[in-house]
């Protein structure tokens, strides 16, 4: 967890900022803004409540210094926006009201910067006057065109450099010069030029930064990462031996830290409007709803699930009573089964472990595979201020590395936890002067899953014969092409270090997770632009760089590409037409020869329904042809068919096969996108079937296709429907 800090942000409001200056669509103010809001909203977004914040305005209309000082001479058109503070979601929203351009050019910046000095003592000093731990900064942004006293520039300096609260001073200049990128900004005003200076020697003499604004926006692309402070996840002594046992053993006092961590975006949670503030009496809130701390970046209050268990009451059949979750056994799932465990037999098979860390085992580097870690990286280092265990732990890493060796070791974390096998790796940085070792969880037997794939170089057959030529084997060509392809797609050497020469492309420094880094970047947005009809903005370009192959290296691997297609005998295969283009006979049964397979077979273009082959002859008379006309026909005589098989039966022995035309008929139709042809012979079908025009009373037929759901077809199952799913269903009632 990150420290205690104050920082209090000192924006320039006068006129001056409402200029456009060198080009620029936005005044010198909102491009001010873009880093002053960035800082901001990614401090609200810590949540935390020891990151205070607070925002003076400097050459404003009104004056308000929020009663910190009694005497205003020297001090007018400031405006203290607010205490220092954790800032939350609706503090941002107010302070959007007020940071716009003045009238009015009067205001001393000086003074804006002694008043947050002021703030600062007042906020971070302790209930003796002592001042406590804190980082203090005070942000300036400026374009340097008002007005500085220099009177009492000793006075500040002094308190700004105080050895126990000293405060980190930081100069944004708009359009400053700046030696080191070469930029100079022409024509500037003599008065400008002269502020410059004067700033640049006041936070010089602090030990501050100088910066430009353009440089600071330029650097808000570039993603933040987190800093965290590192909590140990074991604490206790390495073993080589049982020291219960054996008096040799080693122990060395040790400590173990994350290595690395997994970043993960925000995730959505749920929360309630905090209704009860300031009232008193029960919560309205219902019992299963607990309001739990405040949404850092708003006023919310983060919604918890409260769990209640329920058994059947016997005492009042058909009811239910809660009980203490201490009152039930425990049991697992299996299946769709509780399989209940009693307290005797969970302490039979709970394995009671103690916290421990011992060397089961060494191995050779060489022979580790990389695949078989699951875990993290950790750091295991020394205990701290612990000679001996220092100058131990640094020997065995040492003997390690020298040997070239792995650990095995078993890990037990906390007592009563599940042991687990680890491998420790010695690392010795000489350059940064540090040693460690790094362990990284293994997998059980039970973990592995061995998979037995035939090889990709030969055949072997039943008889165990071995065949190197085959249709699915690799030509010499086809090997060959392919591994000139991935040459020429290297990317290992396609970067350029400061000199020119070939370096590693997309160094993991420079690579950032798009999805963390985006998501973060759109919430800050957000946050000072509410307005939802907003289009949101584009991704930086730091966070899409590598999102796609240079296009240089492409365009120079072409060739291998098509020798690789060439040699692979790779053809394009048809798209797959669903629905109308279905009709598109010409597209979708063109043969890669481009001959016509209807003339040279002598397929007709119009087939008749032959009620003794029924089914497929309707599919081939839809088939036949592209032609609406000559689907409805085939459909109208497909209806007649099935109406004829209907009226002609004996009994219900016509029915099935009837059936399972219509069933044809609904499915051809509807991937023909023509279902308005299965409504009109459904409606008439069902009206003849309740009429007995077929045959006489034949609504055990009816039944039958309300059974089989043969109905309308709607706008649900095809949306070139014109039936509603409530019109569909009402088809059955009626």
């Amino acid at each position: 967890m990150a420290g205690k800090e104050a920082t209090v942000y000192i924006v320039d409001l006068g006129r001056s900022m409402a200029e456009k200056r060198h080009g620029r669509d936005q005044t010198d103010l909102d491009w001010a803004l873009e880093y002053v809001w960035d800082k901001i909203t990614n401090t609200v977004a810590t949540g935390r409540k020891s990151a205070l914040m607070s925002v003076i305005g400097c050459r404003t209309d009104e004056t308000d210094l929020a009663g910190l000082i009694d005497v205003l001479e020297g001090y007018e058109n400031l405006h203290v926006f607010s205490e220092l503070k954790q800032y939350l979601l609706s503090d941002i929203r107010k302070l959007q009201e007020h940071l716009h351009p003045s009238k009015t050019n009067d205001g001393d910046l000086l003074s804006a910067v002694a008043l947050a000095v002021q703030m600062i003592d007042r906020a971070t000093a302790g209930k003796n006057g002592k001042p406590l731990k804190y980082d203090r900064k005070v942000i300036i942004v400026t374009d340097g065109r008002g007005e500085m006293d220099m009177g009492d520039l000793e006075e500040i300096s002094a308190k700004i450099q105080h050895p126990d609260a000293p405060i980190e001073i930081t100069l944004l200049g708009v359009d400053f010069d700046d030696l080191e990128s070469g930029y100079k900004e022409e024509d500037k005003d003599a008065h400008k030029a002269e502020n410059e200076h004067r700033l640049k020697v006041v936070v010089e003499s602090c030990d501050g930064i100088v910066g430009t604004l353009a440089e600071a926006v330029d650097q808000l692309a570039i993603p933040r990462l987190k800093e965290v402070r590192p909590t140990p996840s074991f604490r206790g002594a390495l073993t080589l031996g049982d020291p219960e046992i054996y008096d040799s053993t080693i122990s060395i006092d040790v400590e173990r830290y994350p290595c690395t961590m997994l970043a993960k975006p925000p995730t959505a949670s749920s929360f309630a409007m905090r209704t009860d503030v300031g009232t008193a009496g029960p919560s309205a809130q219902p019992s299963n709803i607990i309001v739990g701390e405040d949404h850092p970046m708003s006023d919310l209050s983060a919604v918890r699930n409260q769990r209640v268990y329920q058994v059947d009451n016997l005492d009042e059949p058909g009811t239910k009573k809660n009980v203490e979750q201490d009152e039930l056994e425990k049991g697992f799932e299996y299946g769709r089964t509780a399989v209940h465990i009693s307290e005797s037999d969970m302490n039979v098979v709970k394995l009671e472990t103690q916290a421990f860390l011992s060397i089961i085992g060494f191995v050779k580097a060489e022979e580790f595979e990389r695949y078989l870690p699951l875990s993290r990286s950790n750091f295991i280092v020394p205990q701290k201020a612990n000679q001996p265990a220092q100058l131990g732990l640094s020997s065995f890493i040492h003997a390690l590395y020298e040997s070239e060796c792995y650990a095995v070791a078993r890990l037990v974390t906390k007592e009563l936890k599940p042991p687990v096998i680890i491998l420790l790796v010695p690392r010795i940085e000489v350059d940064a002067g540090w040693e460690t070792l790094v362990d990284v969880e293994l997998p059980f037997e039970e973990d592995m899953r061995r998979y037995k794939f035939p090889p990709l170089d030969r055949k072997l057959t039943v008889s165990g014969k071995v065949i190197h030529e085959h249709k699915d084997l690799p030509t010499q060509d086809l090997t060959n092409a392919m591994s000139a392809y991935v040459d020429a797609m290297d990317l290992s050497t396609f970067g350029r270090d400061d000199d020119g020469n070939p370096a590693e492309y997309a160094k993991p420094e420079d690579t950032y997770s798009p999805i963390v880094h985006r998501i973060n970047h759109i919430i800050r947005w957000r946050a000072t632009h509410p307005d939802p009809t907003l289009p949101i903005p584009d991704p930086p370009a730091i966070l899409t760089q590598f999102a796609h192959p240079p296009p240089s290296r492409i365009s120079s691997s072409s060739t291998h590409l098509d020798a690789l297609k060439q040699a692979s005998k790779v053809s394009k295969v048809p798209p797959k037409v669903k629905g109308r283009g279905k009709r598109n006979r010409a597209e979708r049964d063109k043969p890669l020869s481009g001959l016509d397979i209807d003339a040279l077979l002598g397929n007709p273009k119009k087939v008749d329904i032959d009620k003794a082959n029924l089914i497929p002859s309707f599919k081939q008379a839809l088939l036949a042809s592209d032609d609406l006309d000559t689907i409805r026909a085939a459909a109208s005589a497909m209806g007649s068919e099935i109406k004829a098989l209907v009226k002609n039966s004996v009994g219900d022995s016509g029915y099935g096969r009837a059936l399972e035309a219509m069933r044809v008929m609904r499915e051809e139709l509807v991937e023909l996108e023509e279902p308005e042809e299965y409504n009109k012979f459904v409606r008439e079908l069902k009206k003849e079937l309740l009429a007995g025009q077929l045959g006489g009373n034949r609504r055990e037929m009816w039944w039958k296709v309300r059974g089989s759901r043969y109905g309308l077809v709607d706008r649900k199952r095809s949306f070139v429907s014109d039936v509603s799913e409530e019109e569909a269903a009402e088809f059955y009632r009626s």
